[in-house]
C-alpha cells in the first residue's frame, strides 16, 4: 500500500506458454511465448486518500473491469505499540461488460468478487513473507451445470522477497485452491478440469521512480480471480509463461511553498 497522498499506476502482461509440448520450432517461431497469440493485458491506478486505506480501478481485458479497496488492520511496528506482522483487509469485484450474453439477462449476474485477509512479516532488511487466505465468490457459477450450486472457491497461498541488493529482489507467490471446478461442461460440450495449484518465481528491479517485476508462472490469465479458480495451467514445464508487471508510484499531494 503506499503512503497517504500517493497514486501508483500499474500495466501487467501475461504471455503464452513458453514451451508447447510437441511444438519444436514453432516454440522459438513464437519467441518462447511472447508471440504465440496470447497476450492478456492489465491496466490499474489506485490512490492512497488516507493512512490505511487504499482503492483502485482497473481495465483487465477481454472487456472486463474491476475495482477494489484494502483496508489495512494492523501494521507491523515495535515500541510503544507492538504488531509483529501487518494485517490487510482486501476486497474487490470485477464485472464482464461485454455483449455475451447472461443467465436471465440480469446484469448482477456479471459480478464476481474476490475477498482476502493477508497477513505479512518483514523479518529483516532481506526477507518478507506474506500469507493469504482467499474467497473467490461467482454470482452465477461459471460453465454451471455440473457446479450450479458452488459459487464459492477457497484458497490459500503465501508469497515472499528476498532482497539480493536495495534495488534488485527475488520473489515468490504460491497458492492452493481448496476446492475446484472439475469434469464442468461448457458451452461446447467439452470437459474442462481446473489445476488447484498457482505458483510464480520473479526478479524485482526497482529505478526511483518505477519498479519493474519479471517472472515465470504457471498461468496466462492477468486477472486474479480467474488464476484463483479457473486456472488451466498445471505446474508441468511446458505449462509455464512469462509475465512482468510496471508500476509507477507518484504523490499527488500539493507542494508547500
Amino acid at each position: 500500500m503506499q503512503p497517504k497522498g500517493y497514486m501508483q499506476f500499474m500495466i501487467s502482461h501475461h504471455f503464452g506458454n513458453i514451451w508447447n509440448s510437441g511444438g519444436g520450432a514453432e516454440n522459438f517461431a513464437q519467441l518462447l511465448g511472447f508471440n504465440g497469440g496470447v497476450a492478456h493485458t492489465y491496466m490499474a491506478f489506485d490512490y492512497t486518500p488516507i493512512n490505511n486505506l487504499n482503492l483502485g480501478v482497473a481495465a483487465t481485458g477481454n472487456a472486463t473491469f474491476e475495482g477494489w479497496t484494502k483496508i489495512r488492520i494492523l501494521r507491523q511496528q515495535t515500541g510503544l505499540k507492538n504488531y509483529p506482522v501487518t494485517v490487510v483487509w482486501h476486497s474487490l469485484f470485477n464485472v464482464d461488460a461485454s455483449n455475451r450474453p447472461v443467465d436471465n439477462n440480469f446484469a448482477w449476474n456479471r459480478f464476481s468478487f474476490l475477498h482476502q485477509i493477508l497477513i505479512a512479516r518483514k523479518f529483516n532488511n532481506k526477507f518478507s513473507l506474506q500469507l493469504m487466505s482467499s474467497l473467490v465468490h461467482y454470482n452465477v457459477a461459471p460453465y454451471g451445470i455440473n457446479n450450479s450450486s458452488n459459487n464459492n472457491i477457497f484458497s490459500v497461498g503465501m508469497g515472499g522477497k528476498y532482497a539480493i541488493s536495495s534495488k534488485k529482489n527475488l520473489t515468490f507467490e504460491y497458492s492452493r485452491q481448496l476446492n475446484m471446478f472439475s469434469d464442468v461442461l461448457d458451452k461446447s460440450g467439452n470437459i474442462i478440469n481446473y489445476e488447484p495449484n498457482l505458483m510464480s518465481i520473479g526478479y524485482e528491479i526497482f529505478t526511483g521512480g518505477h519498479t519493474f517485476q519479471f517472472y515465470i508462472g504457471n498461468t496466462t490469465s492477468a486477472i486474479n480471480i480467474e488464476q484463483l479458480s479457473r486456472n488451466t495451467h498445471g505446474l508441468q514445464l511446458g505449462q509455464w509463461a512469462i509475465g512482468f508487471h510496471l508500476n509507477r508510484s507518484f504523490s499527488m499531494k500539493k507542494e508547500k511553498e
